[in-house]
């Protein structure tokens, strides 16, 4: 039978403190180490190779990540891989692998031509992975030779879309030589929120529940049928209280009595570690979601979740006597340097060696000339040409398309973020010098595969939006001389939405309207001030039609008015396809857009410190309103922004 372990702590937990572990050990029957293997949102980084810069990239890489595998399970005998979602999106090789006529049927899709040959027992889904379309998703997870769970996705009809659970019996060696046939069940999850993300991908065809009511019904029978139960869960951590339909469950997830082990992900942070100190029932140093043993293992194939297990037979039971948890990186900084932790796996990058060069050569190719820099170091902190570059080309992309139609009278407006602002590495920002745009440039400048999408809405909601875009700043004491830090690290840029078409200034010093989950909470106050349209305070009634992307028009990351109810096109076009059309139709791109916003000027002058890359100091030469400071081992320059 199998012995639960809520039961477990119940029964066990007084008689294991009063005894030594020896003794424990010596009571129990054999002991089994099983070593558990998770690799999460890879993001089709299966080589180490940067597509948007177009050189190599040695944080990155499953080729990298398959050394670290090897040698775990050089380290082990017994040993099992899994993978939890993100895995064929989120590069130029995943963008040009789904384009029309490239993978063709029956062909193996490369990233899973790599996954192939390194054993994995089973994956769930990522939010990922519909970014394309239900009918591409499911050619290329035909291409994997392991299977596929997810308990909380099913059909309209109710029929789940892929099995939720399973179970793998296999045999392995205890410490004393003896062999034993053990049950691991499987279950997986994936965010809700996918039906926001992508509805006019899935709307009609699928739909999903709860990760924790999804759990309570699978676990309890999955639980009588196996020895050690592994939840595959593409959900970040948050401690918070548990809402339904919660995107980051899998602090809660842990509370469903029988769940051994949580595979996480989602979040792009590595667990255990410092991202998650000091939050109540998590321990960030041994690696545990209310007691529950669980792993992140960062992004883009930056490290490999370990979770080793001690197992002892107890009866006809085998029990967790001991664990331990480990995030393995490829690489580690030192003073600003990367210094390579693993090398590529000569297997994986001949396994995808033909679509990689295919998809270089795709990125290579010229769309037309720029004579102004477009680089995003600025876009935190000011009106920047590479997010009025794209607001420009959405704007002028629907203005076509709106042509003779009942809104073609209408203002357009038009929202765009910074996705590469520095967040994810040093490499994370956009820097495209004047001369010759390719296409992996556009990629660089739009690096989600969005489907351009146009909303009305009224000046109240314009104003709203903005407001809910300014989260991506702490709030600062206006009476403070001391440096204060300006950027809010929990907000992530790609929510810091930039609206042409009006002008307005942030204020900083006053509280948000909004907080990082979008929800309302001070409807007396206002950071967005002197919002205005054509030069006059922008009519709160006025009707404007306003370019975004399918993720904000059907609700992601929470914007109020943007629900999917006020749509007025869903173009066929992605975004980045938009900006192709615009700079190829331009020729030679001669004027930046014109700016948009600014920090609001304060009463008395204040000092914003933020970190950014090394190379923003010599772009502010001549500036006298920001400084640059030192240069953290990380490889980051501190800076202070003097506003006043």
């Amino acid at each position: 039978m199998s012995l639960s372990r809520r039961a477990l702590l119940a029964g066990s937990t007084a008689m294991a403190l009063a005894r030594p572990e020896r003794l424990l050990a010596a009571e129990l029957g054999p002991r089994i180490r099983l070593r558990l293997l998770e690799t999460s949102d890879l993001h089709m980084f299966v080589n180490d190779w940067d597509y948007y810069h177009d050189k190599p990239d040695a944080t990155v890489g499953l080729s990298k990540v398959a050394s670290l595998i090897k040698a775990a399970r050089a380290e082990a005998p017994n040993s099992m891989l899994f993978d939890n979602g993100d895995i064929i999106q989120g590069n130029p090789l995943g963008d040009y692998e789904a384009r029309p006529g490239v993978l063709r049927p029956g062909e193996t899709h490369p990233i899973f031509a790599a996954m192939n040959t390194l054993g994995y027992e089973c994956a769930t889904l990522g939010n990922h992975e519909f970014n394309y379309g239900l009918a591409f998703m499911d050619q290329a997870l035909a291409s994997a030779n392991f299977p596929f769970i997810c308990a909380n996705l099913q059909r309209t009809d109710g029929q789940a879309y892929l099995p939720p659970t399973k179970v793998i019996t296999k045999t392995f060696t205890a410490e004393d030589g003896s062999r034993h046939e053990l049950r691991i069940g499987l279950i997986g999850f994936v965010p809700p929120q996918i039906m926001v993300w992508d509805k006019s991908n899935l709307e009609g065809h699928v739909t999903t529940t709860d990760i924790v009511e999804a759990a309570e019904t699978y676990v309890p029978a999955l639980r009588a049928q196996c020895d050690v139960l592994v939840a595959l869960c593409h959900s970040g951590i948050s401690t918070g209280p548990r809402v339904t339909g919660n995107e980051n469950a899998s602090f809660h997830l842990a509370a469903v009595p029988g769940i051994d082990v949580i595979f996480t992900g989602h979040s792009h942070r590595v667990f255990p570690g410092p991202d998650y100190a000091n939050r109540p029932g998590v321990d960030a140093v041994r690696g545990t979601l209310a007691g529950v043993p669980a792993v992140m293992p960062g992004f883009w194939g930056s490290h490999l979740g370990i979770i080793d297990l001690v197992l002892a037979r107890e009866g006809d039971a085998w029990k967790r006597v001991d664990f331990k948890v480990e995030a393995r990186p490829i690489y580690r900084r030192e003073q600003g340097r990367v210094i390579p932790m693993a090398d590529p796996d000569p297997v994986i990058v001949a396994a995808v060696a033909q679509a990689h060069q295919a998809t270089i050569d795709w990125v290579r190719q010229p769309v037309g000339q720029v004579t102004y820099p477009l680089n995003s170091y600025f876009a935190l902190l000011e009106s920047e040409a590479s997010v009025g570059l794209v607001n420009q080309a959405q704007a002028w992309y629907t203005a076509r398309l709106l042509a003779g139609t009942e809104h073609a009278g209408l203002p357009i407006l038009s929202a765009a973020a910074p996705f590469k602002a520095g967040g994810t590495g040093l490499d994370s920002f956009i820097d495209i010098a004047p001369g010759a745009v390719a296409l992996r440039d556009i990629a660089d400048l739009y690096v989600f595969a969005n489907t351009l999408v146009a909303v009305k809405l009224t000046g109240a909601q314009v104003a709203e939006w903005l407001e809910r875009s300014c989260a991506a700043f702490n709030v600062i004491d206006a009476a403070n001389p001391a440096p204060q830090e300006l950027l809010n690290r929990f907000f992530p840029t790609y929510n810091f939405d930039v609206i042409s078409g009006v002008t307005y200034r942030i204020d900083v010093t006053q509280p948000n309207r909004y907080d990082n989950d979008g929800k309302l909470v001070r409807p007396d106050v206002r950071r967005v001030v002197d919002l205005h349209f054509e030069g006059r305070p922008i009519d709160p009634q006025q009707s404007f039609v306003v370019v975004t992307n399918n993720y904000r028009s059907d609700g992601g990351g929470h914007f109020p008015g943007l629900d999917g109810s006020n749509v007025v096109l869903r173009a066929p076009d992605l975004n980045r396809d938009a900006i192709v059309q615009f700079i190829e139709a331009q020729g030679t791109l001669r004027t930046a857009a014109p700016a948009t916003w600014s920090f609001a000027r304060p009463r008395q002058r204040l000092q914003l410190r933020f970190r950014s890359a090394p190379k923003f100091a010599a772009l502010i030469a001549g500036r006298t309103d920001i400084a640059a400071g030192e240069t953290a081992a990380d490889g980051y320059t501190q800076f202070t922004l003097t506003l006043g």
